[in-house]
């Protein structure tokens, strides 16, 4: 029973570098993120502004909506439109997003192939705006924008839904990422916490490794039973980019930077997070800490680099999946 010692496994658990909330709010976010700097991920709104005028790709916003009686005059500016997502700015772990891929009448057809009248659509947008999906609850205004038509590459290892890419990005250094794939589970969302999948993939090369669904460690889609190990993430080296570029958009040390890739428009950012998860480190069956402690190497010895090329680079040389 010697394996279960609880000073072993706290000792294994260090030696692999395996870093939990504690030590990430305390060492991390509280270190490397200013307050001030939050308003600029936690809406999703001054994200996708702050993302066009850095030159970075986002979806394209269709309307937004900060009002009750603005809700009406959506469908006339949804009117030639047959796919769109809706989303509160304020939102956390996916709640209430709307996936509309078609129309039949009145009626909007949702990822998952039911339908909404149209007061039902208003009605869950009038729960939007009261702050029902919201951080705090606090009261929220509404972003509709492009629906990604993710990358063929994903066609038989995502369930109804649009998988993406989450980067850790730290002081601008992308240290870890992995692909988020839906399940019949998580209801065609990328959520992990909502049932969806976390693939680790490997920094240098961009392929992926093993998986993990909710606490199991796998290699096939549960749904689909295709192999998830091994893919070939496009555009690889745009991602990294991106998840360096962050760092100069929102200037918060610590971020995870999500993105997906449309298989016309390429890589598109969805949004930032101040405090991204830690499951990323089972899915990679890596823990980020050792990864963390190289870049503040870096900064101690004052040799961070401004150029995102020159952090992308050295992510490549020095934080591969083991």
């Amino acid at each position: 029973m010697g394996w279960l010692n609880p000073l072993r496994i706290a000792q294994r658990l260090h030696n692999v570098g395996l870093i939990g909330i504690g030590q990430r709010n305390a060492e991390f976010v509280l270190c490397y993120n200013q307050r001030r700097f939050y308003p600029r991920v936690d809406d999703k709104l001054i994200t996708k502004k702050m993302a066009i005028q850095a030159g970075l790709p986002v979806p394209d916003l269709y309307a937004v909506v900060r009002e009750e009686h603005e809700i009406e005059e959506v469908h006339e500016k949804l009117r030639d439109r047959e796919s769109f997502v809706v989303k509160p700015a304020h939102g956390s772990g996916g709640d209430g997003i709307l996936v509309i891929s078609g129309k039949r009448g009145d009626k909007y057809r949702r990822s998952n192939g039911s339908f909404m009248s149209r007061d039902e659509f208003n009605h869950h947008l009038s729960n939007m705006l009261s702050g029902l999906f919201s951080l705090g609850g606090q009261p929220d205004h509404i972003l509709i924008e492009y629906c990604v038509q993710f990358d063929p590459i994903f066609e038989h290892v995502s369930y109804k839904g649009v998988p993406d890419v989450r980067i850790i990005s730290f002081l601008g250094y992308p240290v870890m990422a992995m692909i988020r794939l839906p399940t019949r589970l998580s209801d065609g969302k990328a959520n992990l916490h909502q049932g969806a999948i976390g693939v680790g993939i490997d920094i240098p090369t961009g392929q992926t490794k093993r998986g993990v669904w909710n606490s199991e460690i796998i290699r096939e889609h549960p749904d689909t039973e295709h192999s998830i190990v091994g893919l070939q993430i496009p555009r690889w080296e745009e991602l990294l980019m991106i998840g360096a570029k962050a760092y100069e958009l929102c200037e918060l040390g610590y971020v995870g930077v999500d993105v997906v890739l449309d298989k016309q428009l390429g890589p598109l950012v969805l949004e930032l997070n101040a405090r991204p998860g830690l499951a990323i480190q089972i899915a990679n069956g890596n823990g980020l800490l050792h990864r963390l402690r190289k870049v503040q190497e870096l900064e101690r010895s004052g040799q961070l680099s401004r150029d995102p090329a020159e952090r992308v680079a050295f992510a490549k040389a020095h934080f591969p999946t083991t």
